[in-house]
């Protein structure tokens, strides 16, 4: 039977008004992944799922690169690849602490990373308690001797995350000034700001020449009933038995994975969108950082569906950031000498995007101002801070090129970050959109930007933002 005319016209029509359909404006694919494209809910959702908690330098790790390489892949990034190093694995054992005396009771408690064991038959000591990481610090020479330390402090939820720079020396350094002063264990009251009975791990550092000892976090609602027991304890000695019983098994492999949406001119330094891979153990990684990761690769495929960019925009997916930031600093050292233009790291959670920062707002004040413009429509503010970026672009700090900072809401960041709590459920998809649209706006902008992205120095003792 032959097709009667007005159905081949009507066919010749819509063929060509499908091969005629314009590519969508930059504005246009933000206003999409506002809308909803799902790939940086695909990405958290599927790595959750299908690998979960992926500690530094564990097989669990390596299966999250594989599966995110294949990820990746499928979505058509180009020069994928897994770039291995190696580093020292520290895991976790048993994990147990009671109250001996003058009221005994069970707390709940994590080992801190690089924590030392007390042995399967674990240890008993006097506890001394400090309200605060300078009351430790102020403590007379060799008065722990023998004792466990109790270190205390008051931390608050701050939309930018500023009340975890006073809290966490208590963390960070305070089982090695303890261990300096002669305590033979330490607890913290956890880096958090929420009363669930989940302590919150992390990292600690000893200092050289300083014998790691057993370090763990007690939940909140823990530490303020260790407080009140030493209130009430009328001046007798508080007693807490410990049972950590974490490993070091030296040097394994962990890796940086690096995927590219290839740009028209390959002489111009690229876009580098950053994240970390690796997650602690307790909880699923999903704000902390898969979500990170969702967002800048769903970025760069909405900027890949407005055209080939002008410069390349490389994803990179870093290893191993909660233990010692081992993956930045890996892949500083191996792309030392390969410009990039600027660099962006998403990793403060999901929550939606409030402000913008650039360490070029007065060297670049044009470019700092276009994005500005770009991203007030979706509720972002700028400022003249100056941007320091974030963990996993150590590269951008010792290239002293552009950074940028997108700063998410991290009111509710500290409640999750380093808990049994860090699920997908967490994960508000609303907000999680925002964030796309956001990255998708700038990266946008700097993938085609010609001119040179000239930032102000970079002081060479400026930190690096972050949630380690």
């Amino acid at each position: 039977m032959k097709t009667p005319l007005l159905a081949l016209a009507a066919l010749s029509l819509a063929t060509a008004a499908h091969a005629t359909k314009p590519t969508p404006s930059l504005d246009e694919q933000a206003d999409q992944a506002l809308a909803g494209d799902g790939w940086a809910w695909d990405f958290v959702e599927g790595i959750t799922t299908e690998v979960g908690p992926r500690q530094a330098g564990t097989e669990a790790e390596a299966r999250g690169r594989e599966w995110a390489m294949r990820w990746l892949k499928a979505h058509g990034f180009a020069n994928v690849a897994d770039e291995p190093y190696d580093m020292p694995t520290w895991v976790r054992g048993e994990e147990r602490a009671w109250v001996i005396a003058p009221f005994a009771q069970p707390m709940h408690i994590t080992a801190l990373g690089n924590s030392a064991s007390t042995g399967a038959e674990g240890i008993e000591a006097e506890v001394i308690y400090f309200p605060s990481y300078a009351d430790l610090a102020a403590a007379p020479a060799g008065s722990l001797a023998g004792k466990i330390a109790f270190i205390s402090h008051d931390m608050r939820p701050t939309q930018d995350g500023s009340s975890y720079g006073f809290a966490g020396p208590a963390r960070w350094t305070g089982p090695s000034l303890a261990a300096t002063n002669g305590a033979i264990a330490t607890v913290i009251r956890s880096i958090g700001t929420e009363n669930h009975r989940t302590p919150h791990t992390g990292g600690t550092n000893f200092a050289e020449g300083v014998d790691p000892i057993p370090a763990g976090a007690i939940s909140n609602p823990d530490a303020d009933n260790l407080e009140r027991i030493f209130a009430r304890a009328d001046g007798k000695p508080v007693r807490m038995r410990l049972v950590l019983t974490p490993q070091n098994l030296g040097t394994t492999k962990s890796g940086n994975v690096v995927g590219e949406i290839v740009g028209r001119d390959p002489s111009l330094p690229p876009v580098l969108v950053a994240c970390h891979l690796d997650s602690w153990d307790l909880g699923t990684g999903a704000i902390d950082d898969g979500a990170g990761c969702g967002i800048v690769a769903a970025a760069a495929l909405h900027v890949q569906r407005t055209g080939q960019p002008l410069r390349t925009v490389r994803v990179l997916f870093a290893g191993a950031e909660e233990t010692g930031l081992w993956g930045s600093k890996a892949y500083a050292a191996a792309h030392r000498d390969e410009p990039i233009g600027v660099g962006l790291e998403s990793d403060f959670g999901a929550d939606r995007i409030w402000r913008f920062d650039s360490n070029f707002s007065t060297a670049n004040s044009e470019l700092h101002g276009r994005i500005a413009r770009a991203v007030a429509r979706f509720g972002v503010a700028t400022s003249n801070n100056v941007a320091n970026g974030g963990a996993d672009i150590e590269i951008a700090r010792v290239q002293q090129t552009a950074i940028i900072d997108l700063k998410q809401d991290g009111t509710r960041y500290f409640d999750l970050h380093h808990t049994p709590d860090d699920t997908l459920d967490k994960i508000d998809p609303v907000q999680l959109r925002q964030n796309v649209a956001v990255w998708t706006q700038v990266v946008g902008i700097l993938a085609n930007e010609a001119e040179p992205i000239k930032p102000a120095p970079i002081r060479p003792d400026a930190p690096p933002v972050m949630h380690q």
